[in-house]
Parts: C-alpha cells; structure tokens; sequence
C-alpha cells in the first residue's frame, strides 16, 4: 500500500498502517530557505565522496586502505596494522562529538549530513520525481493497474537506480583499490578478479535495495540513533519543533473571534507538515524518535503563514524550554562535557601523528633456535634487526652499532632503502672469542633514518656459556 502523508488524530505514524504494515511514502515537494541550504550541503558532501579517490598526497590516494597488505593511507600519514588502536581513539572523538551536535542541535546530524539522507534526498529521489512527476503522480501510478505506461516507468526508474548503485559500489570500492588499478580492473572483467567482482556486486545490491525501497526503515527500524536522543537531549536541546501554543486550537478560521467563540490559532490544519515529512510523522504530536531533522515541516509550514498572513516560525528550530517561553542557556555542563571528550580524543591522536609517532619502527629480535652458538674457539650470537618504513615514500636508513673491543660485529646490510610501509628483517652476527669472554655484554644497534634525520636505539644483550671462576 501507497500513501502521501496526511494530518491524522492518531500516535501512529503515516509509515505503519492499522495492521502495523508498511505504507510506502510519498513525500510531497517542498520548497524553502532550509531545503537550498540542504541541497547545498548534499552537493558539497557527494562532491567530496566523489573526487576523494581522485585526490592524491604524494604517490598515494589521499584515502587508501589496503586491507589485503594492511597498509592504510590517511590525509599523507601511512599506517600499518599496529596503529589500529588509533581508530580507538578517532571513533571515540566522533561518537562524542556526536553526541555534542546532539544535545545541542538535537538530529542535525541525521537531516543535514547522514549519507543516508544526503544520497536518498539528493540523487535517488530527484530522480523518482523525474520519471514519475510529484507525490500525487507517484502515488497514483503505485495504485493504477499494470500497464505499457506504468511498467515502462518502473523499468526505466529502476534501471537506472541499478546504474547509480553500481556506480556508488565502485566509488565505495576506489577507497580500496585505487581508481587507475580498479579501472584495469574493470576493463578487464570479473573472471580474474572474482572476489572484488563479489564486493562490488553484493554493495551495488545492498545499495540498491536500500535506496530503492529500504529507506525510511533504515532510520525508523534500523539506526539505533533515534532511539538514543531521550537520553542525549535536554530542554535547551535545539530541535524541530510545533509551538502549541500559538498555533492550537486548530482550524480553517483566520481571524480571532470575539466574544463567547473560542480562540482559533494559527494552525489551520492543512497537514502539509504531514505530507512533507520523509518518515511521516506528525510533528504537531510533539518530539518523536522518527523526526530525522530535515526542516521540510519548516520550510512547508513557514510557506503556508506566508499565505495565511501569519508569521512564520510556526513550527521551527527552538528548543522545549524556548517553545514554553523560557529562558534558553547555551552553555551547560552536558555540552561542556561531550565537548571536552570529542577535543580530548581527537587531540590525542593529533599528539600521536604530529609529534609522538615515529616514521619507522625498529625492534632487536633475537635469533632463532639455540641462545648462543660454539663455534671453535668462538662463541656466536644471531640476532634479527626489523625495521617497518612508516613514511608515505621511500626511505634510507643507516645502521651502526657500538660494543665492547672484544665483540666481532658482522651486518650484512649495513644500509637500508624501503619502499613506503614495506618491512625488512636484515640478521646481525655478535661473536667474540672464548679466551676474551669474561661474561654476557651490551650492545647499542642504531638506527638512523636519513629521511627524517631522526634515530632509534636499541640495546640487545650478547649472552655466552657460564663463566667458570678461575
């Protein structure tokens, strides 16, 4: 079943039916100063998604995550599998900062930034709107029986929303695969790559199904945001809003009455709040948890007592405590609070890439097998020096090492050129003869990288036979 939202006296939302079914919605046209802010923002985000993979910092994408190498590329930093914890601290700065734009500005967030809004209400519904006209339209050809017309429509509609996903699949793909390897890929066929054939085709179907029918479920059912603002918002949370009291009791009247008539306020009742909404919702009942934020009640409502002669602002952004008539307080100790959490984390990892986090990482790993090794007259340690190139381009490195007289040091590989996150493991030999053993000793490999001009020292232990007292 099809609907295009109307006003109702019920707490059941326009997108479940009596039965507790779905209603497929129909949202009507809205035009307003928020929704050409809205359009502006969507357009800005999607370019972003889609020249992201086009933009390079040096020799690499400015956003390449190889999970098959494990090498990850962010904004010019390189990273490999040991800097996970970092996304520890990345996802609690945005998790909080989250929840800071939520107890301020209540579901922003969700109406203005979500992907989920940006590509539903700014690619996938344009084009519904395209092909089978406005709300009326659609909801019409959802109720008339099959025909040339009707199927021709969907089939085109739907053909194309395939082609969108597909392309969205790959662009999604590209943070993976960069775009030149991903093109060859493609121009190539499926046969020699048949687990990124796999991805592409199963994200193209989840996106497809998702922006082609899923949709409000996704923030009804599925996100459990909504569901946490009881607990992230406050009275001076700014939200979508009815003001009650200006507008009730409702009705077609335009003027207020004297005498023994009642009072009509500015609500005339025409639900266009109702049809507009993307989920539904009557926003005239009070804040809901289905209220994305979008502001498409505002912008139809403010368009209404543009008409009515009336002020708008009606319903609009404002908090609970602003909607009675109190006075609003910005700052508050919540706000203070997730504010600081979000600055904290996210200052923490600026701290570890700006100036903590080395650009190699070096490690004396002893040899494998037996502790030490007589040979002869001499006595033979093996060690293992691991070095990991965390620059975003190649690098040299110089290895030198300091030991008593009596150690006889032998290095291979006295010199290092590495590749940008490649890793290499050169051994190191350590003997010294047994008639100058007089017990275990110190020695200091350091690591210099001619890149950064910065230097790492690592003390390993040279360990023999027990000495015999003589």
């Amino acid at each position: 079943m099809s609907v295009s939202p109307a006003a109702n006296n019920t707490d059941r939302p326009e997108f479940l039916n009596a039965r507790g079914g779905r209603n497929k919605l129909h949202p009507a046209d809205v035009h307003g100063r928020f929704l050409r802010w809205r359009r502006i923002v969507y357009a800005v985000l999607i370019l972003h998604y889609l020249a992201l993979p086009f933009i390079k910092n040096g020799a690499h994408p400015a956003i390449h995550l190889d999970i098959e190498a494990r090498r990850f590329y962010l904004a010019g930093q390189a990273f490999n599998a040991q800097d996970v914890w970092l996304i520890v601290f990345l996802l609690a700065a945005f998790a909080f900062g989250l929840v800071f734009v939520t107890s301020w500005a209540g579901r922003v967030w969700c109406g203005w930034a979500c992907p989920q809004t940006v590509f539903l209400e700014g690619v996938y519904r344009p084009i519904e709107r395209w092909i089978e006209g406005n709300s009326t339209q659609r909801q019409r050809l959802d109720e008339s029986p099959w025909g040339v017309r009707k199927l021709a429509l969907r089939v085109i509609k739907q053909f194309i929303y395939v082609a969108v996903s597909l392309a969205l699949a790959h662009w999604a793909l590209a943070f993976f695969v960069p775009v030149p390897q991903l093109t060859q890929i493609v121009l190539h066929g499926p046969a020699g790559h048949a687990t990124l054939f796999k991805w592409a085709m199963g994200l193209t179907a989840l996106i497809w199904f998702n922006f082609a029918w899923f949709r409000e479920q996704l923030c009804v059912i599925v996100c459990p945001y909504g569901r946490l603002q009881s607990v992230l918002l406050d009275k001076q949370s700014l939200i979508i809003g009815y003001d009650e009291s200006r507008g009730e009791p409702r009705g077609k009247k335009l003027k207020v009455l004297q005498g023994d008539s009642p009072r009509v306020g500015d609500c005339i009742d025409c639900g266009l709040c109702v049809r507009v909404c993307p989920t539904g919702i009557d926003i005239r009942q009070g804040p809901q948890m289905e209220c994305i934020g979008c502001a498409q009640c505002i912008d139809a409502c403010d368009d209404v007592m543009k008409h009515v002669e009336r002020p708008r602002g009606l319903i609009r952004y404002d908090s609970l405590v602003g909607f009675e008539g109190g006075e609003k307080k910005v700052l508050r100790p919540r706000l203070m609070i997730y504010g600081s959490l979000s600055v904290a984390a996210a200052f923490a990892v600026f701290i570890d890439v700006a100036t903590l986090r080395s650009p190699f990482e070096a490690n004396l790993l002893r040899g494998h097998g037996t502790t030490y090794v007589l040979d002869g007259n001499s006595i033979r340690d093996q060690f293992e020096l691991h070095v990991v190139n965390k620059h975003v381009g190649p690098a040299d490195f110089e290895i030198s090492i300091k030991a008593p007289p009596e150690a006889i040091i032998v290095l291979p590989q006295p010199t290092l050129h590495l590749e940008s996150l490649q890793d290499l493991r050169t051994p190191l030999f350590v003997s010294t003869d047994r008639a100058n053993y007089h017990g275990s000793f110190d020695i200091e490999v350091t690591l210099s990288d001619r890149t950064s001009e910065r230097s790492r020292t690592i003390v390993g232990h040279f360990i023999g036979p027990p000495v015999t007292p003589r």
